[in-house]
C-alpha cells in the first residue's frame, strides 16, 4: 500500500474513532421531513416566482455565463442584481461573484498585502480563515465579540493597513457582532470592518436588509460586506458590497473574481426575483424571526440574533444521535461537530423558516422537547 493509501486509512480511522465521519445523502429521495437544517429561510428557493425567473434566465443567456466576467461572462442580468443588492442593502455598489466562500476569498486576499494587519474574531467563517491563508498579512485572531481585544490589536499593530474580520451574525452560535462598536474601533484606527452578511440578509434589520443596515453602516468608507444568495434568497453566489473604489480594486486585483467563470444565469435571475419578493411580502423576514423566537423556547435557549439556534450537547456522537432521533420523527435538524466548532464544543443547529406552518412547527416543538 502507497504512503498515500496507508495516511488515508489512518485519517479515516482517526474519524471513526472520534466520531467525526461526515456523510453525504441525497436529501429529495429521503422522503417527506421538516426542514429545520438548511438555509432557505425565507421559503423562497422553490417559490414559483423564483423558480420561473431562473429559468427564464437559463433561456435567455444559457446554461452557465461562458467565461469569467472580464473576458464575456458580465451579463446584463449580473449588473441588475449588482444594482439591486447595492440598493437593498443601502451600499453605492455591489460585485457579483459564483459563491459567497470566493466572496470572502476575494475581499480579504485582494485588500490585504505584506503591510496589513488582519484582526479575525476566532469564530468567523471557514472561508474567511481560509482567505487569511492566502492573504499576505500578518493576522491576530481575537477572542470571540471582544471588541477591546480588537482596539489591542489596532492599537499596537507596526502595519499601515488593517481588516477586521467578522460575522455580523454567526453561523455557528447564531448570535450577532457588535457592529457599532467595531466599527466605531476601525474607524478610530483606519482600519477596515468586513462583515459577513450571510445569514442577516433577508433576516435582519428592517425588511432583511442587514445588520449593517440596522446600525447605519451600509456605506460607510471604512465598512465592506460579504453576503451569500444561496440562503434567504434562495439561489446560489455570492456579492461583495463596498464603495465604488473598493468594487474597481477587486475587479482589477481579486483572483477568485478573475479567474473564475460569471455566476451562473439562473442563480443570478433567481436571486433578483427573491429581492422582488422580500420588497413586496416584507412580512416574511417578520416570520422568519418568529419562528426562531417559538424553536428557541422549544429548545429552552436564548431567543436567537437571527435565523440559526445552536444548542450544545455533551458530545459529537450525542449530537449525531440526536439528529437520527429527529430524523425518525420526521423531522430534519442539523449539527455542528469539532473541527466546525472553533471552541470544540459540538451543538445542535437548527434554522427557522417563515415557510413553516403553525401545524408544522408546532409538530417541531414537540420533537425538539422530546430530544432536550
Amino acid at each position: 500500500m502507497s504512503s498515500f493509501s496507508d495516511w488515508l486509512a489512518q485519517r479515516a480511522a482517526a474519524r471513526a474513532e472520534a466520531g467525526l465521519v461526515r456523510s453525504l445523502f441525497a436529501s429529495d429521495v429521503a422522503g417527506p421531513m421538516l426542514d429545520l437544517a438548511g438555509n432557505d429561510y425565507l421559503g423562497l428557493s422553490r417559490d414559483p416566482r423564483v423558480v420561473t425567473a431562473a429559468a427564464k434566465a437559463a433561456e435567455a443567456y444559457g446554461a452557465g455565463a461562458g467565461a469569467s466576467r472580464l473576458v464575456t461572462g458580465t451579463l446584463s442580468v449580473h449588473e441588475q442584481l449588482e444594482d439591486a443588492l447595492a440598493a437593498f442593502t443601502g451600499f453605492p455598489a455591489a460585485l457579483v461573484l459564483s459563491t459567497g466562500y470566493h466572496a470572502n476569498l476575494a475581499v480579504v486576499a485582494a485588500l490585504a498585502d505584506a503591510d496589513t494587519l488582519i484582526v479575525s474574531d476566532a469564530h468567523v467563517h471557514a472561508s474567511m480563515i481560509d482567505a487569511c491563508r492566502l492573504s499576505r498579512g500578518t493576522v491576530q485572531v481575537v477572542g470571540h465579540n471582544d471588541v477591546a481585544a480588537v482596539e489591542a490589536a489596532l492599537a499596537d499593530r507596526t502595519q499601515t493597513r488593517a481588516l477586521v474580520l467578522v460575522e455580523s451574525i454567526y453561523s455557528v452560535l447564531g448570535d450577532a457582532a457588535p457592529l457599532a462598536e467595531l466599527a466605531a474601533t476601525c474607524e478610530k484606527h483606519d482600519a477596515l470592518l468586513v462583515a459577513d452578511e450571510a445569514h442577516a440578509l433577508g433576516v435582519c434589520g428592517p425588511e432583511g436588509r442587514g445588520l449593517l443596515h440596522q446600525a447605519g453602516l451600509a456605506g460607510a468608507e471604512h465598512v465592506v460586506a460579504t453576503l451569500t444568495l444561496s440562503k434567504s434568497l434562495g439561489a446560489q453566489g455570492g456579492a461583495v458590497l463596498s464603495g465604488a473604489a473598493v468594487r474597481d480594486h477587486l475587479i482589477n486585483t481579486a483572483r477568485p473574481f478573475i479567474y473564475d467563470t460569471g455566476l451562473a444565469p439562473a442563480a443570478a435571475g433567481a436571486a433578483l426575483a427573491a429581492l422582488e419578493v422580500i420588497l413586496e411580502e416584507p412580512e416574511r423576514v417578520g416570520r422568519v424571526r418568529e419562528v426562531a423566537r417559538l424553536l428557541a423556547e422549544a429548545c429552552g435557549v436564548p431567543s436567537a440574533d437571527g435565523a440559526v439556534l445552536a444548542v450544545a450537547v455533551p458530545g459529537p456522537e450525542e449530537a449525531v444521535a440526536a439528529v437520527a432521533r429527529a430524523a425518525e420523527q420526521g423531522v430534519r435538524i442539523g449539527c455542528f461537530r469539532p473541527p466546525s466548532t472553533p471552541d470544540g464544543i459540538s451543538r445542535l443547529r437548527l434554522t427557522a423558516h417563515a415557510h413553516l406552518t403553525e401545524d408544522e412547527l408546532d409538530r417541531s416543538a414537540r420533537v425538539l422537547r422530546g430530544l432536550l
